[in-house]
C-alpha cells in the first residue's frame, strides 16, 4: 500500500491509517482509492478479524482535498469521482467490527468516514465541522445518509447549516461518537483496546450483527425480520455458535 494509507495486520485487526498528515489527512483521488482498496483488503482476509482506521498527524481527516480537485483539468468530473462513496462504502459493507480513533479535526467527507465505522473513540480535543457550505458546497461520501441517522434529522440540520463545530463532549451527547478519551494518543489506545477485543471475540457473529444492523436502515420491518431469522438460522449450525452454545449450556 503506497504512503497515502497504511496497511497492517496485527493479532487479527488490520490496522488502516490515513498518511496525509501535512494534508490534516484530506483524501484526493489517490488516497481515497487506496482507502478504498485497504477496506476491500481487509474484507478478504481471512486473517483479519476486526479493522482500527486511524489518521496520522494532528488531525483525523479534514474531509476531501479542495486544492487537488481545484486544480483538475475538469473540476466536475474529479469532484464527482472523489464524492462517490466507494471508500466509505467499502468499509461500511464488511463484515467485521470497525473501530475509528479520532482526534483534531473531522471535517467533510471526514465525518463519512468515522460514522462507517462501528465504534468511534474520539480524543477530548476533536472538533467535528460539517464544513461543506463554507466553500459553496454540499456534502459528499454518503454523509447526507449518515448523519441524520447517527443523530437525528434536526441535530444533522442544525449542525449542517449552522457550520458551527461541535466538541468532543457535544457529540458524545449527540451519539456521533461512542466514548471520549484524555487525548490523541490516550483515543488511539483505547481504540486498540476496543478492536482487540472484537478481534478475540466470536467475530463471525459480530460481523453478522454489524451487517444486520446497517441493513436495517434499507428493510422494511417484514424484510428486516426475514433476514434476521434466515442469517440466525445459518449461524446456528456453524462451528462458533456450536462451541459457544455448548459452553453456556455445560456452564
Amino acid at each position: 500500500m503506497s504512503e497515502s494509507v497504511n496497511y497492517a495486520v496485527t493479532d487479527g485487526v488490520a490496522h488502516i491509517r490515513l498518511n496525509r498528515p501535512d494534508a490534516a489527512n484530506a483524501l484526493n483521488l489517490p488516497a481515497a482509492q487506496q482507502l478504498r482498496a485497504a477496506a476491500v483488503r481487509a474484507g478478504e482476509d481471512d486473517d483479519v478479524r476486526a479493522v482500527l482506521v486511524t489518521g496520522a498527524g494532528s488531525r483525523f481527516c479534514a474531509g476531501g482535498d479542495v486544492g487537488s480537485f481545484v486544480e483538475a483539468d475538469d473540476q466536475a468530473a474529479y469532484l464527482h469521482e472523489l464524492a462517490t462513496d466507494a471508500a466509505t462504502t467499502a468499509i461500511a459493507a464488511l463484515e467485521k467490527p470497525v473501530v475509528a480513533a479520532v482526534h483534531g479535526a473531522v471535517a467533510g467527507a471526514g465525518l463519512a468516514l468515522m460514522l462507517s465505522c462501528d465504534v468511534v473513540v474520539a480524543a477530548s480535543g476533536t472538533k467535528f465541522v460539517f464544513a461543506y457550505p463554507s466553500i459553496g458546497l454540499t456534502p459528499d461520501c454518503g454523509l447526507s445518509y449518515l448523519l441524520p441517522r447517527a443523530i437525528g434529522q434536526q441535530r444533522a440540520l442544525t449542525f449542517a447549516l449552522s457550520g458551527k463545530p461541535v466538541d468532543a463532549a457535544r457529540a458524545l451527547e449527540w451519539g456521533l461518537v461512542s466514548e471520549v478519551a484524555e487525548n490523541a494518543e490516550a483515543a488511539i489506545t483505547r481504540g486498540r483496546e476496543v478492536v482487540a477485543g472484537f478481534a478475540t471475540g466470536p467475530h463471525r457473529a459480530l460481523g453478522q450483527v454489524r451487517r444486520l444492523l446497517r441493513a436495517g436502515w434499507e428493510m422494511d420491518r417484514a424484510a428486516t425480520g426475514a433476514e434476521e431469522a434466515r442469517t440466525i438460522s445459518d449461524m446456528v449450525t456453524g462451528a462458533e455458535a456450536q462451541v459457544l452454545i455448548s459452553e453456556f449450556i455445560n456452564r
